[in-house]
């Protein structure tokens, strides 16, 4: 262990305590966001980790946390949802007071990286993703898989039992394996580590890749025992402008095995790439909605009664938008156009309007859609505003309809989705299977 660790502090996001230290004195900071469990403390006693953040540290101000659920932030009684995940990244930031930062992404780091950098480009400095993946099914486990490894935690969490799938060159030493065996019981428990890997495997985040915006630096070991190769050379070919550096070696843990192409591949990306611009297209939820039958009810209330309706309804709506962190774009006369940086605060917010409004005599009809979007003066544009159009117009009186994509980015959200099959949306080249949001999206 090191003499003198860094201070671990807390940061708050939402209602959880998320545990995180600084250290190195670097002129650039660089967020380590972890794979599926960690523990800013016990990765000191550990020398190949000790090593590769005293390095890191030499070149940038490294930023370290530990996922809501695991190590020293707190535990909490529903599975982290990617969205959430990618939340503590923003408080974190906040936190340690890094306006712009550079983020590591290691293993299932990775989706929570690519997801935070294309919400928040103007945040993000650059991406560097080690062994990560965009879709846990092929990369990591297939159902069957998943399985029996629920199976292999069950009977042997704990006992350092995994350290060959993730640090094969060092199964056999026995110092490593009596750290890594302890790593685990500190990480998470049996049972939360059996309920993390579920929420994982839903995990598809291949609708978001063509939104990185930012310097990519894909890196994956080719014989890589727990990301397969395919995953990581996948993930380069779908990031615009990214950059893909295979290496040799089946250690997953980045900190294990031949270590020095791995830093110093981080280093030279990090250090030579050029500031960017400010973005003007980000990832977002986008979400359209509309006064069912507004010219009947216009008709039968009367211009003044109606006017009264509308503006009842719009602060209904603007109360709505503010509580789920939306941001309203325009009103559409009788409707809203509002986008947010999350795709379940995008679909509860559009629950807790219906819900609202009917108290005024008025239903509301909904779409929502997650895709890059163009930022323009008091406006935006871009193809995911016409898909979030297309697909309200589908909806009837009470619906909240969505696209696939953000179905597949609120895995483990308990939002539930009803399919209503695959629709030719007007404008719209493919067609596109579309759900409808249950009474859950409440909750």
């Amino acid at each position: 262990m090191k003499d003198r660790l860094p201070e671990t502090r807390y940061a708050k996001s939402g209602d959880v305590h998320i545990a995180y230290q600084v250290s190195g004195s670097g002129p650039t900071d660089l967020i380590l966001v972890p794979g599926f469990i960690s523990h800013v403390e016990h990765v000191w006693d550990d020398p190949h980790w000790t090593g590769c953040l005293d390095r890191l540290g030499t070149k940038f101000r490294l930023i370290r946390f530990d996922k809501r659920g695991t190590g020293l932030s707190d535990r909490v009684v529903d599975v982290p949802t990617l969205e959430q995940r990618m939340d503590d990244v923003r408080a974190v930031m906040d936190a340690a007071g890094s306006e712009r930062a550079a983020l590591l992404g290691a293993s299932e780091g990775g989706p929570m990286s690519l997801l935070f950098a294309a919400t928040y480009p103007e945040r993000t400095r650059a991406l560097v993703l080690c062994g990560s993946y965009a879709l846990f099914s092929t990369a990591v486990m297939s159902p069957e898989e998943l399985q029996a490894f629920e199976g292999r935690v069950s009977q042997s969490w704990g006992t350092g039992a995994s350290v060959a799938a993730f640090a094969p060159s060092l199964a056999e030493d026995a110092a490593f394996r009596a750290w890594w065996a302890r790593f685990e019981r500190l990480g998470a428990s049996p049972a939360a580590v059996v309920a993390l890997m579920r929420m994982n495997s839903q995990i598809d985040i291949r609708h978001v890749l063509p939104a990185i915006r930012v310097p990519t630096l894909v890196m994956h070991r080719a014989g890589d025992k727990r990301v397969k190769v395919a995953a990581g050379r996948y993930l380069a070919a779908h990031i615009p402008g990214a950059r893909y550096v295979e290496l040799e070696g089946a250690d997953h843990l980045f900190c294990a095995g031949d270590i020095e192409p791995v830093l110093a591949g981080i280093e030279e990306f990090l250090t030579g790439s050029r500031s960017q611009p400010e973005p003007d297209r980000v990832l977002s939820t986008v979400l359209f909605t509309d006064i069912v039958d507004s010219t009947a009810h216009a008709a039968a209330a009367g211009d003044s009664a109606w006017r009264r309706i509308l503006e009842s309804h719009h602060a209904v709506v603007r109360r709505e938008l503010e509580r789920f962190r939306g941001r309203e774009v325009k009103t559409t006369g009788d409707g809203f156009l509002a986008t947010f940086d999350g795709p379940a605060r995008g679909a509860r917010c559009a629950a807790a309007i219906r819900e609202a409004v009917r108290g005024l005599g008025v239903d509301v009809r909904s779409g929502l859609h997650t895709g890059e979007i163009e930022l323009m003066a008091g406006d935006i544009g871009g193809i995911a505003v016409h898909v979030a159009s297309r697909i309200a117009d589908l909806a009837g009186p009470g619906e909240i309809l969505s696209s696939g994509v953000l179905k597949d980015l609120v895995a483990g959200s308990g939002l539930r989705f009803e399919d209503r099959g695959t629709h030719a949306l007007k404008g719209i080249a493919e067609a596109m299977r579309v759900y409808a949001v249950g009474v859950s999206a409440l909750r």
